[in-house]
């Protein structure tokens, strides 16, 4: 094995153990589920896994990102969410044999590695610590979901493409002096996806977010999230608590 090789083994396994429920395993058990995932690369837009075959793998992303989408019948995308490096799923439809209703799709190039659905079983639901940090993943991805259904529950297509900015804040935030700095690239196509509208109406409110000084594009394509808008984000949300008591 060259250096080289060495590195990028230590690498995965970095990336296994940084899993919420991989974290227990010892360096023999984390090498031994790492001979069981299957590595591939997969260039950009290119279909990962279909809705049909998410019951038998679970993921993770080695390097690049992925997207998590609903395809309606007319073709057109709905993003669940985005998984970067280090992140993974599927372990649900592992768990009750069910399809995930979604289709993974590489959101850039991007090395994936796949986990079949017998060697979960065998490597990692015998083990007690294991069970117990799935069932704290299950509540994330329960909140997670909870997220998506407060997105669509706004009529207003603006107030869909607000929450959705702040659910990207969530995942890929990073606060600087100016405010919070989305931490990827975002398209008008993304933020229509999110939100469910089409990107025109995204790309009309992206500006009105802009004039009014509440976000800024930056260079990089990524947006900068001004005190303006986290002040209209609480107010809806205070809206929201109001709506549900």
């Amino acid at each position: 094995m060259t250096w080289k090789d060495e590195h990028h083994k230590k690498a995965d396994n970095h990336i296994i153990r940084n899993i919420h429920f991989f974290s227990d395993l010892s360096p023999e058990e984390t090498k031994d589920v790492e001979q069981h995932i299957i590595k591939k690369i997969f260039s950009k837009d290119q279909i990962v896994l279909s809705e049909e075959e998410t019951s038998t793998y679970m993921y993770l992303v080695y390097s690049g990102k992925v997207r998590v989408v609903k395809i309606s019948d007319d073709g057109r995308e709905q993003i669940i969410t985005i998984h970067k490096k280090g992140d993974f799923f599927g372990e649900m439809s592992l768990l009750d044999g069910k399809t995930a209703p979604a289709t993974i799709i590489a959101h850039e190039d991007a090395m994936i590695g796949l986990l079949h659905k017998i060697d979960f079983e065998q490597h990692l639901l015998s083990h007690e610590g294991i069970r117990r940090k799935i069932i704290d993943l299950l509540c994330l991805r329960l909140r997670d979901a909870w997220m998506m259904v407060k997105i669509l529950s706004f009529d207003s297509a603006e107030d869909r493409v607000i929450v959705a900015l702040d659910q990207l804040k969530g995942l890929y935030g990073v606060r600087d002096d100016r405010g919070v700095i989305i931490n990827i690239k975002v398209t008008h196509q993304l933020i229509a996806s999110y939100a469910s509208v089409a990107r025109e109406t995204a790309t009309r409110i992206l500006n009105k977010l802009e004039k009014t000084g509440e976000i800024v594009t930056l260079e990089n394509k990524s947006f900068l999230l001004k005190d303006a808008f986290f002040c209209k984000i609480r107010a809806m949300s205070d809206i929201v608590r109001l709506d549900t008591v």
